[in-house]
């Protein structure tokens, strides 16, 4: 496992930090922060900070800004509902190129405890190209770097790859529980290890199953990706999702676990729709069934079934993808059983961020979790076993 430093192997008295952090919260029109869930999430590593006697610079991106300044971007609504929330004013540096004047300004008047919020780094086209000067403007403010985002984490930018290379540097504590947790996880898991896997497509879970066909004792298949392994298997599929050029390698993942003895379960029932839509015609049918005018649109109740029984005896399981078109209530049922026997489970259970996370969230069943990622791209590069970068470039220990 990776042996980084940690924000408690650093010397912060008096230094001024930098930390990138990962606000990017949903706002409504009006700019009100409609879920703070990810500033709670840094607050852990902020008040060690400011406990430890440091001076704290924070940054973040927020959105899609596209490398310029845009105020419907601005990082401002943050620094108001971090203020609240530490009870401290966080001063927001308002600089169109995230390190200007009134960033300096600010820093050099720091005392320890005191947190400055620089502009949003996606300000500048130089963030996500991890532009070395850029980079260099961002470590000119700091003695030491701390990386807490672990939603950009696979990804090189300026924030976080470019800034370690600079910095004495060491992950936060959200960042070190997330490498921590899932490390262990993929590298020693206890036994049985289950992975449920959903969504649309087989394209994007390419890398993972091929990683968890060496580590896993069952795979349990859902989602849209369900149809393209039947088709493998065979079935017509009616009108349901197919990536027809994934059918042969759907194929060679289903031989494959034959051979490793991996237990690859696709559904043995769907529910299926006339249309793409809640109110329509439904009918549950067998996974070899499926009508020719229908599409399958989530799990049925014998899988539901199947897949709790499997859940039920395992003793670590991952989960990334929904089981079905969960945002239409005809269709939840599947994720939100998934959701409720990881509940009832006696098993690390650990949610690969993205729409599995909102899932858990929306069943009211996140507090039953060992852990929900808060990155889904990044959560899902690291089931596929590869290095994320921003982890790679902290200091080792």
């Amino acid at each position: 496992m990776l042996n980084k430093k940690s924000v408690e192997d650093l010397d912060l008295k008096g230094k001024k930090v930098l930390i990138r952090c990962d606000f990017n919260v949903p706002m409504d029109d009006e700019r009100k922060i409609t879920n703070d869930a990810r500033l709670l999430g840094a607050l852990p590593t902020i008040k060690y900070i400011i406990e430890q006697g440091g001076k704290l610079i924070l940054m973040s991106h927020l959105g899609r800004p596209k490398g310029e300044p845009n105020k419907k971007y601005s990082l401002e609504p943050v620094a108001k509902r971090l203020s609240e929330l530490l009870g401290i004013e966080v001063k927001f540096a308002a600089d169109d190129n995230v390190v200007g004047e009134n960033a300096k300004n600010a820093v050099e008047a720091m005392h320890e405890g005191d947190i400055v919020l620089l502009e949003n780094t996606r300000f500048r086209k130089e963030e996500t190209k991890n532009g070395e000067e850029f980079a260099k403007e961002l470590a000119s403010l700091a003695d030491v770097f701390v990386n807490d985002a672990f939603g950009t984490a696979h990804r090189a930018h300026a924030s976080n790859v470019g800034v370690s290379n600079i910095l004495e540097s060491a992950l936060g504590f959200l960042v070190k529980k997330e490498v921590d947790i899932m490390g262990k996880a993929m590298a020693n898991p206890e036994r049985p290890f289950v992975a449920i896997l959903g969504g649309a497509k087989v394209s994007d879970k390419i890398s993972v199953i091929e990683n968890l066909l060496n580590k896993a004792d069952s795979i349990l298949i859902g989602g849209g990706m369900t149809y393209t392994f039947l088709v493998a298997k065979g079935y017509s599929i009616g009108t349901s999702l197919l990536e027809q050029d994934k059918v042969e390698f759907a194929k060679e993942l289903i031989e494959k676990a034959k051979a490793k003895n991996v237990n690859l379960v696709l559904p043995v029932d769907t529910v299926a729709a006339k249309e793409f839509k809640n109110d329509t015609e439904i009918k549950v049918v067998m996974s070899d069934d499926i009508p020719d005018d229908m599409m399958g649109l989530d799990i049925g109740p014998k899988t539901i079934k199947m897949f709790s029984e499997i859940i039920k005896d395992a003793k670590t399981v991952i989960w990334n993808g929904p089981m079905g078109v969960f945002e239409m209530e005809n269709f939840a049922d599947g994720t939100n059983a998934v959701a409720k026997a990881l509940a009832e489970a006696d098993a690390v259970t650990i949610i690969g961020g993205g729409d599995s996370a909102a899932a858990v969230e929306n069943s009211g069943l996140a507090d039953k979790m060992t852990h929900i990622s808060t990155g889904g791209g990044a959560s899902l590069e690291f089931f596929e076993g590869k290095e994320l970068p921003a982890i790679v470039a902290i200091d080792d220990k």
